[in-house]
């Protein structure tokens, strides 16, 4: 039977940052569905410039709370391609090994304790730790090794201090790193517990897909699931287009209902995160990664969004499986000190990793001495308003009937399925006042 339906969700919880819900529908006749943006511009693009190359990512880590190993580690690359300077292959292993570290914090923090209890019907995960205490008690571990992988690498949990243009300035001791990877053998039973607990929820998923644009990086020399290096590439496109030329692919353009820009590239929107990744490079997942994606039915080609919780779990298995056999590397080889010296000049150009919830991209432009003239930046959720917006517009009529509290509740945990971190506003505005 049609219904009436009036939802007019102010601020979306269980989320970072605020996002609007707007659905009106008379006698199941659909008059407005809105994925409203409302969050402030912070201007950090204005804020880099006329400061040195030294200071961008000290700066731009401060975007975001959750993702600031990776902006940190998209601008400090955007500053070594701008001026021609090169890193070790130690420096680049251990920054990975930092990466991932973010990785497995971010996608435990979401799943465990975001999108968990959507799947058991809970309103938060306080109820939550009273009915299922041992995956919960699994999350809050897996999420503090995380956190002191970070110290360890980063040198604190956010706001990373260890990167610096050419390498690091403090590598982990070899001690250090055995210790880290005698924790990672040992979380694989946390990760195991968490996937079994999401997996006995697992049909509280919404059975909802509309087929869209997925994007992200591949990295074909060597062929790696990768979050660091590579080209741009998407389900649309089978070939890959350069992180210099991001532009192209992203688009920007500004909609009425965003303070924040929105983005598309072979179609009106395209989706960017776990499952963008997954769908583009899943072949190359670690061994106990693709049995994990097995357990949950996941495979290419998946167009569900809900189902982007469950690549972040896959990602968590892959992360630690893969940064044991780097840490392995490392400890074969044997930490040599090492010591950074560059030499400012004038150059402009990008540089790009995956954060947690999709590709980033970051570039700069600096003066003779160094000093950052211009800077644009792309963030992921940014990239996924208007995905979101065309999956809203496709799911409120297949739900209308299941009236309004359903549809305000399958419309906040598609909003969070898509893991967003809708306060990364980074953007300058050109304001002309009229006098």
């Amino acid at each position: 039977m049609a219904k009436t339906v009036n939802v007019n969700v102010h601020h979306v919880t269980r989320v970072e940052g605020h996002g609007n819900i707007v659905v009106n529908a008379t006698d199941g006749k659909v008059e407005k569905v809105e994925w409203q943006v409302p969050e402030a511009p912070r201007f950090f693009e204005a804020m880099v410039r006329g400061r040195s190359y030294e200071d961008i990512q000290t700066i731009v880590s401060r975007i975001c709370g959750i993702c600031s190993i990776t902006h940190s580690l998209a601008s400090t690359k955007a500053v070594e391609n701008a001026m021609g300077i090169k890193v070790s292959e130690q420096a680049d292993k251990v920054r990975i090994l930092m990466h991932y570290s973010e990785q497995l914090q971010s996608h435990v923090l979401h799943v465990g304790y975001l999108v968990a209890p959507d799947l058991f019907g809970l309103p938060s995960v306080v109820p939550l730790a009273a009915k299922a205490p041992d995956a919960v008690m699994a999350v809050i571990r897996l999420h503090r090794l995380a956190n002191e992988w970070s110290d360890l690498i980063a040198g604190r949990t956010t706001h990373p201090v260890t990167l610096t243009p050419g390498g690091l300035t403090k590598f982990p001791t070899e001690k250090e790193l055995r210790e880290l990877l005698e924790r990672l053998k040992n979380c694989v039973a946390d990760l195991k517990a968490v996937a079994e607990a999401v997996l006995s929820a697992a049909s509280n998923i919404p059975d909802f897909t509309r087929e869209t644009e997925y994007v992200s990086l591949k990295q074909d020399n060597p062929p790696t699931y990768t979050f660091y290096h590579g080209d741009i590439t998407s389900t649309d496109y089978d070939g890959a287009v350069s992180i210099h030329d991001w532009q192209s692919v992203a688009n920007e353009y500004m909609n009425d209902q965003s303070t924040a820009k929105w983005t598309k590239w072979h179609r009106e929107s395209y989706t960017v995160g776990a499952l963008a990744r997954f769908n583009n490079n899943a072949p190359l997942l670690s061994p106990m990664a693709k049995d994990v994606a097995k357990m949950f039915g996941l495979a290419q080609g998946c167009c569900n969004p809900f189902m982007n919780s469950v690549a972040q779990i896959v990602e968590a298995v892959h992360v630690v499986e893969t940064s044991i056999a780097l840490i392995d590397e490392l400890l074969t080889t044997g930490l040599k000190p090492e010591t950074v010296k560059v030499s400012p000049k004038a150059g402009k150009a990008s540089g790009c990793v995956e954060a947690p919830r999709g590709i980033l991209f970051h570039q700069y432009e600096f003066d003779r001495k160094g000093n950052c003239v211009g800077a644009d930046i792309c963030i992921p959720t940014n990239q996924n308003h208007a995905a979101i917006q065309q999956d809203f517009e496709k799911f409120v009529p297949e739900i209308l009937d299941e009236g309004e509290d359903a549809v305000r509740l399958k419309l906040e945990m598609l909003v969070r399925s898509y893991d967003p971190c809708i306060s990364c506003s980074t953007h300058m505005l050109n304001v002309q006042f009229v006098r």
